[in-house]
């Protein structure tokens, strides 16, 4: 029914076969790799195993009920049948839901980037009330989040912060917000009651483990430095704040700094952090763009140079351009009701996937 997981559950039987073999077992540079695409395999084909199975027995209950003419067995048979269709049904949606990631990037943490563009003060406001959308979204569906660095814009808001989220489904729900964000609205500094137009960039990383993205110290250069901005005494007494750069395999090198944490070994972990999924989000990227193209859209491709969505204030109206989708309703979504926008997308991209499987 599902080709690609046809594919995936003989992988699935290949590997477990390799995982037993002496070996294998006693080394652990090729154990480890096999072990973990095993084990993230397991995720989608457990389910389908399930399905499978729940199918030949419904076959059989049809059997059984076609064959059988006593009224009291016939009932039975009927009701035990019901139930079964409908746990097959849910199986089917479950596994439909799964086929919008792929095992290998069920992440459970994110390093978002906010960045104001274009509009000066005003974009630099609008990156703030992003970011304060996504962290009320966070709090209803019971992600943590936590900030890691910020560049305070100023009239307000953020020229730029950077972030993690943590949590059940955390990349199914946000993998969707990369790109380009616009505002319009009138500015309280604004005398004439003219409506201006500001952006920002969001940029969603999932945050692969020490494992996934080997940094090797060698590849990286890096400096202390004093913290920028406001602070207080600390910032303008101790060097704590660190700027890292990666250098290797990259056409131009990655540079990450980090100043919000009082200690310097923090913020040197908490730049690495963003380091790692910005390294792993560029190995990902022609990926992504080939399965974009591969259905026809650009949904969840990451590209952060496409103008995804628009926020009218004025007219109270928010627009995604991905989905031709506009809500009246912006007032609702940036108090953190993003769901609304989130849900017509992953339905897109459903069907999308499901087209692509034949199904």
């Amino acid at each position: 029914m599902w080709p690609s997981l046809e594919k995936k559950l003989q992988r699935y039987r290949e590997l477990e076969q390799l995982l037993g073999e002496p070996e294998i077992v006693t080394d652990p540079h090729r154990y480890g790799p096999l072990a973990r695409e095993h084990g993230s395999l397991t995720k989608v084909v457990r389910p389908y195993e399930e399905f499978q199975n729940l199918t030949a027995s419904i076959a059989q209950s049809e059997a059984v009920l076609a064959a059988e003419t006593d009224p009291e067995m016939r009932a039975y048979a009927e009701e035990e049948l019901g139930s079964q269709r409908a746990r097959h049904e849910a199986l089917k949606t479950r596994i439909e839901d799964m086929l919008l990631v792929d095992p290998g990037e069920d992440f459970a943490s994110l390093i978002i980037e906010i960045r104001a563009g274009t509009g000066g003060d005003e974009a630099a406001l609008f990156a703030g009330d992003l970011y304060e959308m996504y962290t009320r979204y966070a709090r209803t569906r019971g992600w943590n989040a936590e900030t890691i660095d910020f560049s305070p814009g100023e009239a307000g808001g953020f020229k730029e912060i950077v972030f993690s989220l943590t949590g059940d489904d955390v990349f199914q729900q946000m993998r969707y917000e990369s790109g380009g964000h616009r505002v319009q609205r009138v500015p309280k500094t604004e005398t004439q009651g003219r409506i201006h137009t500001s952006a920002a960039t969001v940029a969603v990383m999932p945050e692969p483990d020490q494992v996934s993205v080997d940094i090797k110290d060698s590849d990286i250069e890096w400096e202390r430095m004093r913290a920028g901005g406001a602070g207080g005494q600390h910032v303008n007494k101790t060097e704590s704040a660190v700027r890292i750069w990666y250098k290797k395999g990259t056409p131009d090198e990655v540079e990450v700094k980090c100043q919000d944490g009082r200690s310097q070994t923090k913020n040197y972990e908490q730049a690495m952090r963003v380091l790692r999924s910005r390294v792993f989000e560029r190995q990902q990227a022609r990926l992504h763009q080939v399965r974009a193209e591969a259905r026809r859209t650009l949904i969840g491709s990451g590209d952060r140079s496409e103008r995804i969505r628009t926020y009218n204030f004025p007219q109270n109206r928010v627009t995604d351009h991905r989905i031709n989708l506009s809500l009246y309703k912006l007032d609702a979504v940036i108090l953190g009701g993003v769901d609304d926008l989130i849900q017509p997308l992953k339905d897109f991209d459903k069907k999308q996937r499901l087209e692509a499987e034949g199904t």
